[in-house]
């Protein structure tokens, strides 16, 4: 993150809008001693001028790549790579105790096909993945920002799904689930006008949960609260 600069308010008028807030909370004893420990294996050191990710250098192998952006704990994202190993995943998460509770699972359940970066999606994306390269972006539960005022800050827009596209392979898949019902709405729109993607419904806007997505227990908290969850899955055309 960049310190004051000259330009004053201005300055502060031009910062890109962040799709999250960086919240509190401290690492436990155990998430410290994974960051320490097990980052140099799993962790994506993303400095400005980076150039595009190397798969087979970073994973040691030639599989097919799948970025998770906002991984949460990480629950969703070791549970899938445990269950398709013939799959590499790259988690996104600004949040350091989440990016700590997810190394501690890899190194409990010995899983070697996932590396993390902890920084901006956006800039990530653009910045360290190359032209056409993933076989799938998944989006599981992004901060709905409900109210009008702050729409702004969701992440699902279209420039980002444009960006997305980008580096997406044709036959890619998207997917994106939530459980508010506005915003799965809006995602809706976006997806309908955009060009590079096709729903994947088989009847209507929404899909049946694919097996590849693992129930949560953020999942379970929203729909023991009524909440009906949405899963959005669009092909790259």
């Amino acid at each position: 993150m960049s310190g004051p600069d000259s330009t004053g308010q201005q300055g502060a008028r031009n910062r890109p809008v962040r799709s999250y807030v960086i919240r509190g909370g401290r690492l436990t004893t155990g998430q410290a001693r994974a960051l320490e420990a097990l980052w140099p294996r799993h962790g994506i050191d993303s400095q400005a001028g980076d150039s595009a990710l190397d798969y087979e250098a970073l994973f040691g192998r030639r599989a097919p790549v799948i970025v998770e952006i906002g991984f949460g704990n990480g629950e969703a994202t070791w549970r899938t790579a445990q269950a398709y190993p013939e799959q590499d995943f790259i988690g996104v998460e600004v949040h350091r105790p989440g990016v700590g509770r997810l190394l501690m699972a890899l190194a409990e359940h010995e899983l070697h096909n996932v590396r993390i970066a902890c920084m901006d999606a956006v800039e990530f994306m653009d910045e360290r993945i190359p032209p056409a390269s993933l076989c799938g972006v998944r989006i599981y539960f992004p901060d709905p920002w409900p109210k009008k005022r702050h729409h702004k800050r969701r992440l699902v827009q279209p420039p980002f799904v444009a960006g997305l596209a980008s580096r997406m392979a044709p036959g890619a898949i998207l997917h994106i689930a939530t459980d508010w019902a506005p915003y799965a709405e809006y995602i809706s729109e976006v997806l309908a006008v955009s060009e590079d993607f096709r729903n994947l419904a088989e009847s209507g806007d929404y899909s049946a949960r694919p097996a590849w997505r693992p129930g949560t227990r953020y999942e379970r908290r929203g729909r023991n609260l009524g909440h009906r969850v949405y899963d959005l899955v669009y092909g790259r055309v």
